[in-house]
């Protein structure tokens, strides 16, 4: 059963023991992030802050903070299962098919996802109290991080269409707070909001029309940070995840819908010719984002609920709760990886390469040079190309277990031998590279190396106890004095 709010799923949180409501006054200024950054590095609780200094609306944070209430938020006893349903929906949970004509036969399938698409309804809680005269002093946005420019708004949903096919994009783009009625627009270079901008300027828009929404569904505010092919709407795939049609509202000074049951919606434009200085910002890499100059948004009105709660989150050195929305991408996606790379058993995106900087997958090795293939393959699927690093491993090995990875990685790979290094794009936040944007990349095969690869020399086992031996341990295993 789907969320109708965000307001369920916090009442979902607090029947399950996973919130925490503070009564206690604290400052949106650096205050709630300390707060917070103490209880995610203690895998705590969400929390509701129900006094912020300046606003009368609470504040909602860490409500993703785990692979628990990252499941619940999803509606799913685990990640994985979501998996399960993409395979299914597929008809590929036995066998990853191999040819062209085994994929295209598989198309028919997805029409089921037609009962999913997103549907209009004539009002919605988000136009409760409409201001025309936008006022974000009035929300209780954030300053996380003692060097941030100022406040940045962190989990929105950013609506734009793409002007040439209308096609809507949901992506989730900060937002630099610079007065009342104007914030930044920080649209990374690769991101699709970024690209309905280029194409809104060639087409001579003099505005680009963009809503933000804040809460709902939870379902809803996942699928705006998901990698989706650009011509996939994240609605569907939002209502795919919650099995409910995303109910949608039109806008009342733009021509943009949005959904019904959010709890805070920015309406306005961008300017393309117009851009300001954003940042620095205190990012998901542990490090500060340097300043440059983005879009300017320039609200043209606020609607909101009259009770509306702020949802919103921090980043910084992991873990944090974007740590368990990448985690949910991993297991969600990996269904997908699969399609397209069979060989591939599993992936895991470790919280320490921040998501994007480590790829770890493990491979049913077929023939020699066969982890370079998939290396190549990987950095040219979409957002893997920001991969720095790709490690593979034979498929017996449990890449969920990075300590068994690095006891491959340390033990199986010939420096010279084993590793690949080329040039290529880089995800915009990576400060090492030489030239923004583009560096190089390093591939690191830690399978069990083939005559055909060049080892001539015997390959020795892995020490295994034998299972017999294991299973009577296991039953006297209290005999022994053991608990």
């Amino acid at each position: 059963m789907a969320y109708k709010d965000l307001r369920e799923f916090i009442y979902r949180l607090e029947q399950e023991g996973e919130l925490k409501r503070i009564k206690a006054e604290v400052d949106p200024v650096l205050e709630i992030t300390e707060i917070t950054d103490r209880v995610s590095k203690a895998y705590g609780p969400a929390l509701l802050f129900e006094n912020v200094r300046g606003s009368d609306m609470p504040v909602l944070i860490n409500a993703f903070g785990s692979p628990q209430r990252m499941a619940m938020s999803l509606q799913v006893n685990q990640l994985d299962d979501i998996a399960d349903e993409i395979m299914a929906l597929l008809g590929i949970a036995d066998q990853i098919p191999e040819g062209f004509l085994d994929k295209i036969r598989l198309l028919p399938r997805l029409k089921e996802l037609s009962s999913f698409f997103p549907r209009m309804v004539r009002k919605g809680a988000c136009q409760e109290i409409v201001q025309y005269e936008p006022r974000l002093s009035e929300i209780p946005v954030l300053q996380c991080w003692p060097q941030d420019a100022g406040r940045f708004i962190t989990l929105p949903q950013v609506y734009t269409h793409d002007p040439i096919s209308g096609k809507r994009n949901v992506g989730m783009y900060r937002l630099q707070v610079y007065d009342d009625s104007t914030t930044g627009m920080h649209w990374h270079v690769h991101h699709d909001g970024a690209e309905n901008f280029r194409l809104s300027r060639q087409a001579g828009k003099e505005k680009i029309e963009v809503a933000v929404a804040l809460g709902g569904d939870p379902a809803i505010t996942y699928a705006a940070t998901a990698p989706l092919p650009k011509d996939i709407d994240e609605l569907i795939f939002a209502g795919f995840l919650r099995k409910k049609p995303v109910d949608l509202v039109k806008c009342k000074t733009i021509a943009m819908e949005v959904p019904a049951d959010a709890e805070i919606v920015l309406e306005g434009y961008v300017d393309p010719e117009e851009t300001r200085l954003e940042g620095p910002f205190g990012d998901h890499t542990g490090y500060y984002s340097l300043a440059d100059y983005y879009p300017v948004f320039h609200l043209t009105c606020i609607t909101r609920r009259k009770d509306a709660i702020y949802p919103t989150t921090i980043v910084g050195k992991p873990p944090q709760e974007d740590c368990y929305m990448a985690l949910a991408t991993e297991r969600i996606f990996l269904p997908l990886l699969k399609l397209q790379l069979p060989e591939v058993i599993d992936m895991h995106l470790p919280m320490e390469g921040v998501f994007h900087n480590c790829v770890i997958v493990s491979i049913k090795k077929s023939f020699p040079g066969h982890a370079r293939k998939v290396m190549n393959s990987l950095w040219g699927m979409g957002q893997m190309m920001f991969a720095k690093y790709i490690i593979v491993v034979d498929a017996d090995v449990n890449v969920q277990n990075v300590s068994e990875v690095m006891w491959k990685v340390f033990n199986n790979v010939d420096p010279r031998r084993d590793t690949m290094i080329v040039d290529g794009p880089l995800e915009v936040l990576d400060h090492s590279a030489p030239l923004p944007l583009y560096g190089s990349k390093m591939g690191i095969d830690a399978t069990k190396k083939w005559i055909e690869e060049g080892h001539t020399r015997q390959w020795p086992e892995d020490i295994v106890m034998s299972r017999e031996i294991i299973e009577q341990v296991t039953r006297r295993w209290s005999e022994y004095g053991f608990e």
